[in-house]
């Protein structure tokens, strides 16, 4: 009797003993914050082409004033379109090119200061993402991930929805190991009530069964493991193992998480699902708030094309309309479900607009002075940090670099950018590099 007592409790700290280091092996495993976070999760809204902020969340009352004169370089000064208003108790000014958005002006913190490197798209565009326009590195969304690991084993860490063509290095891992990279959901053609249109390619094999196919898995895996033997650190190796494994799981995940026929009514309206102006972007929003309620860490989903040198007051109005209600749907959303306050919302393009016309009715890339913003996980509401000048040609006041802009997102995440490290071709690199200072007084 008492060996077999002794028998059951040493089984017992065996078990715990193997769990433990199951849990330091796993690279998805939820890990601790350098410090408490604000944020728990991240839904970026990323906007392609580069909105104009004197069109949208940047006010300029002397751009107005000065319309028709010359511009500070070149051409002629153009007021926007779209009378602005004080919007809820903060009276933050809003465009009306946002009016559903603008009811939500008391949970935002518009930053109005941004500046980055680059006037061109892919250039800008990259950076926002990974910190460099220059080289190959891991995406925001990967650095994320490798920071805090995942709260759902059977789910992606990282989703990127609707991602444009040629933009894996958006959501890549780079050096990092591939675990961490994003998993690409694409568009799918099929729209009606009930389906998400999404899709995940191969996400099940019609042709073997579940058995057959963990059959097939372990052989390969096995493959993998005898290279890795052999050749000692493979990172590439190493997160194929772990994302062969993942996928498996997500046979049964993500088909039941991406059926939104259990959805509402209320819920569907409310994204805008079944109007045909709003419908694409609104289920790619839900989908964002079902996959971070499930514990995926990071969501992007990109709309676009916001670049509109020409015809800017008809196509801009455009975009904003396809996408204002399900972006004043998806804060609504949170908030109701008591997740904004630890969920980060961020808004932006890769860069903005300027306040002089081209074509008549269109504007150039601004990469001087822009505005992104942020709601919910940890930040200030109704609130705006930084300006431009009087017509919006750039930062002048508490100017915000992409590097404060990440440092700043990391930072809302328990993340300490400086520490935030991965060794890599004998040196520690990180998503801000030697830059990045937080911008606090936008701390809630």
């Amino acid at each position: 009797m008492s060996a077999g007592f002794g028998y059951l409790a040493f089984a017992g700290m065996c078990n715990e003993r193997a769990a433990a280091e199951a849990a330091s092996t796993n690279p998805l495993a939820p890990k601790a914050p350098h410090f408490p976070a604000r944020a728990k999760r991240v839904i970026f809204l990323c906007m392609a082409g580069g909105p104009s902020h004197v069109d949208t969340f940047d006010y300029k009352p002397q751009l107005a004033k000065d319309h028709g004169k010359a511009g500070k370089y070149g051409g002629s000064l153009l007021k926007s379109p779209w009378e602005f208003r004080q919007r809820g108790e903060s009276g933050l000014w809003i465009s009306d090119i946002f009016p559903n958005v603008a009811k939500h002006a008391d949970d935002m913190t518009l930053i109005r200061s941004m500046q980055c490197d680059q006037p061109v798209h892919p250039g800008a565009m990259t950076q926002m993402h990974t910190g460099t326009a220059q080289f190959i590195r891991p995406s925001l969304g990967a650095w994320s991930l490798y920071g805090l690991g995942t709260e759902n084993e059977s789910l992606p860490g990282f989703v990127s929805l609707n991602p444009p063509s040629g933009s894996s290095r958006n959501y890549g891992s780079s050096f990092l190991p591939a675990i961490y990279s994003g998993s690409k959901v694409g568009r799918s053609s099929r729209f009606g009530r009930g389906n998400s249109g999404e899709s995940v390619p191969d996400i099940r094999n019609p042709n073997l069964s579940e058995k057959q196919q963990r059959k097939q898995l372990d052989f390969i895996q096995s493959l993998n493991e005898e290279k890795l033997k052999r050749e000692r650190y493979q990172p590439g190796i190493e997160g194929m193992i772990e994302s062969y494994e993942l996928a498996f799981r997500m046979q049964d995940a993500m088909p039941a998480l991406m059926d939104t026929s259990e959805e509402t009514q209320a819920t569907l309206d409310l994204y805008g699902i079944e109007n045909s102006t709003t419908e694409s972007f609104g289920k790619q929003c839900l989908l964002a708030r079902r996959f971070v309620e499930a514990g995926v860490r990071f969501v992007e989903v990109t709309h676009g094309n916001w670049d509109q040198h020409v015809n800017l007051s008809v196509d801009h109005k455009a975009r904003a309309e396809a996408c204002d209600q399900p972006i004043a749907g998806l804060l609504q959303d949170l908030k109701q479900r008591d997740m904004l306050k630890d969920t980060l919302v961020i808004w932006g393009g890769e860069f903005g607009r300027t306040p002089a016309a081209q074509g008549g009715d269109g504007r150039n890339h601004n990469n001087k002075g822009y505005t992104t913003w942020m709601a919910g996980g940890g930040v200030k509401g109704g609130f705006s940090y930084g300006a431009t000048d009087e017509h919006g040609y750039e930062a002048v006041e508490n100017k915000c670099h992409i590097h404060d802009w990440h440092a700043t997102i990391l930072h809302l995440l328990g993340l300490d950018h400086e520490q935030l490290t991965y060794r890599y071709a004998g040196r520690d690199f990180r998503l801000t590099d030697v830059h990045g200072n937080v911008a606090t007084d936008i701390l809630a």
